[in-house]
C-alpha cells in the first residue's frame, strides 16, 4: 500500500506532524498558489524537480516518457563517444532504503542523442544532455558537437564511479582544472559539471577554487557514493556482479551527504553558479530540505527508478503543500535559508 504524503510527513517528523498538513489540499489547489518555478543557468524550469541522468533516460521511448511527465526538464543518460552495453548483469539491486548499482554507462553513443535533440525540444521542455568522456579529448569532441545543437544545458559527468580502471575526474583536482579549461572554451551554451560526493572540507574548498576559475554555470551534486559493497549473508556473495560487487550507493542512504555537499558549495561558490541537488529525494519534504540547503533545483533518480514517472507529480504536489503550510509562496522564500541551531 502506498504511503500518503501526510503519512510520509508524520513518519519523518512525528513531533510536528499536526502542523505539517493542517488540512488536505488538492493538487490543483496546492500548485495554483505556490510558484515552484526556478532557473538554472538562465534556463527557466516550470518546476523545482527534474529527472537525474541515470535511470530510465537512455532510449527515445524513455526520454519521451520523461517529457510527458511533471519533470521540468529532460535529462539524458550520460553518453560516451561510442555506444556502450555497460557492465555485466546483475548490475542493479534495490535495497530497503535505496539501491546499489554498477551500470557502467550503458548508452546509445553521443551521436544518437545529438540526433534526438530536435525531436526532444519539440516536446516543449528544456533538454539537458549529460556527457561522460573517458578522456579530455572525448569530452571536447562531445561538448563541441552539443554546443552546435539546440540543447539547453550541457552537464559534464566528472563522477561516474562504476567504470573499471577509470578514475573519477572529480577526485583529481589537477585533472578537473585541465578538463574545465578545455570544455568551457568551446562555445556559449551553459556548461555544468556533475560532481562526486566529497567528505572533507578541504576537498570542498579545493573543488570550489577550481570551479571559480572557469565559467561553470551550474554544478550537480551528488552522484552515487562509489565503491560500496552489499553482501548477501545467505549466499555469501555480493549482490551485484561488476567489480567484485563494488557499486554506487543511491537513495535514502546518501541524502545527508547530498545535503552537505549542496550546503558546502552554496557557501563557497558565488550565487551566479547554480546548484542542482541530487540524492535520496522521494518526498516533498526531502526536496524542501535541499531547497533550504541552497539548491536551485533537484534531480530525482532512485525514486524515479522504483516508482516511475508519476513520482514527479507526487513530489511536486507534496512540496507545494509543505511550502503552503509554512506560508512560503515561491522557491526564493526558502532557498538557502537554513537557520542556525
Amino acid at each position: 500500500m502506498r504511503t500518503t504524503p501526510q503519512q510520509c510527513s508524520l513518519q519523518l517528523f512525528p513531533q510536528i506532524g499536526r502542523h505539517v498538513y493542517p488540512y488536505s489540499f488538492s493538487q490543483e489547489d496546492a500548485l495554483m498558489k505556490i510558484d515552484l518555478s526556478t532557473h538554472v543557468a538562465g534556463v527557466k524550469l516550470e518546476s523545482y524537480l527534474m529527472n537525474a541522468s541515470g535511470p530510465k533516460c537512455t532510449t527515445w521511448e524513455e526520454l519521451h516518457t520523461i517529457a510527458q511527465s511533471h519533470s521540468s526538464a529532460v535529462v539524458t543518460k550520460s553518453c560516451t563517444i561510442a555506444p556502450r552495453e555497460g557492465n555485466p548483469e546483475p548490475r542493479y539491486q534495490d535495497l530497503p532504503l535505496g539501491s546499489i548499482q554498477s551500470m557502467g554507462l550503458p548508452n546509445l553513443g553521443y551521436k544518437a542523442y545529438l540526433e534526438m535533440i530536435p525531436a526532444l525540444k519539440a516536446l516543449g521542455k528544456p533538454v539537458i544532455v549529460s556527457v561522460s568522456g573517458f578522456s579530455v579529448e572525448d569530452n571536447i569532441e562531445m561538448v563541441t558537437a552539443f554546443q552546435q545543437s539546440d540543447v539547453d544545458l550541457i552537464e559534464v559527468n566528472f563522477s561516474c564511479p562504476n567504470i573499471p580502471g577509470k578514475a573519477q575526474v572529480a577526485y583529481d583536482f589537477e585533472q578537473t582544472d585541465k578538463a574545465l579549461a578545455a570544455i568551457t572554451a568551446l562555445g556559449n551554451k551553459p556548461i555544468g559539471i556533475k560532481l562526486a560526493p566529497y567528505f572533507d572540507m578541504s576537498h570542498f574548498v579545493a573543488a570550489a577554487n577550481v570551479i571559480k576559475k572557469y565559467p561553470v554555470k551550474f554544478i550537480t551534486c551528488i552522484n552515487s557514493i562509489g565503491n560500496t559493497l552489499i553482501i548477501d549473508p545467505y549466499t555469501e556473495q555480493p549482490i551485484i556482479k561488476p567489480k567484485g560487487g563494488f557499486g554506487g550507493l543511491c537513495g535514502d542512504y546518501i541524502k545527508p551527504v547530498g545535503l552537505a555537499n549542496v550546503r558546502a558549495f552554496r557557501e563557497l561558490l558565488d550565487d551566479n553558479v547554480q546548484i542542482i541537488g541530487v540524492g535520496g529525494i522521494k518526498t516533498g519534504i526531502d526536496a524542501f530540505e535541499y531547497l533550504l540547503a541552497g539548491a536551485d533545483a533537484v534531480q530525482i533518480a532512485t525514486c524515479f527508478e522504483k516508482e516511475g514517472e508519476t513520482c514527479f507529480e507526487r513530489i511536486e504536489t507534496e512540496l507545494a503543500e509543505f511550502m503552503k503550510s509554512k506560508n512560503y509562496q515561491c522557491i526564493a522564500d526558502a532557498k538557502g535559508k537554513l537557520k542556525p541551531l
